[in-house]
């Protein structure tokens, strides 16, 4: 069921690292992206694929990880993605974003649940040491990260609390715990 998978997709930021993604697995992931909705159908996402250690190694100190967490530089050796996919926009095609990056990563994140993995949307991202760091052409955006893996943690859905804050937050034996507004609070009756 549907609901069932994306209440599954959960944000991820801790993996088993040593559990590869091959390849195919995320050429299937960007298929899901590449027949998503696109805006004028303009198709102007491109895609970078990492895989292999050395070069996760060169994009993984380019992210920012839960900014709510104070203290937590992101996920440590062995438990950092064993993948990545880069969404870039090609600007000869397009300047102006718009949401597809959006609608794609979603897309992303959704087979990948589908496949008993997990992820992580990044969009706190040092642009121009990424760009360095891959020899990325500049016409190339750099839009959002989607880090991958097979999740090594727990995250659950709650209601929001009675002070009202939506931050995210681990406890004591590490589960995530994600506030959500009541479906009541966020229709508006007019």
């Amino acid at each position: 069921m549907l609901k069932d998978l994306i209440k599954r997709n959960r944000s991820y930021r801790r993996f088993y690292q040593d559990v590869k993604i091959n390849r195919e697995t995320l050429r299937e992931l960007v298929d899901l992206a590449r027949l998503s909705a696109s805006a004028a159908n303009r198709q102007p996402l491109r895609y970078i694929l990492s895989n292999e250690p050395e070069k996760n190694e060169k994009i993984f100190p380019h992210t920012h990880w839960a900014g709510y967490i104070q203290d937590w530089g992101g996920p440590y050796k062995g438990e950092r993605p064993s993948a990545y996919i880069i969404i870039l926009e090609d600007t000869k095609i397009k300047d102006a974003f718009g949401c597809d990056h959006g609608i794609a990563a979603q897309s992303i994140l959704l087979g990948a649940t589908e496949k008993g993995l997990g992820g992580c949307i990044i969009g706190s991202i040092n642009r121009e040491g990424l760009h360095r760091a891959l020899d990325i052409p500049e016409f190339y955006k750099i839009l959002l990260i989607i880090a991958l893996g097979k999740p090594k943690e727990k995250v659950v859905i709650e209601p929001v609390r009675e002070s009202g804050s939506i931050k995210y937050w681990r406890d004591k034996n590490g589960i995530h715990h994600v506030p959500k507004r009541s479906l009541d609070e966020i229709i508006l009756e007019i």
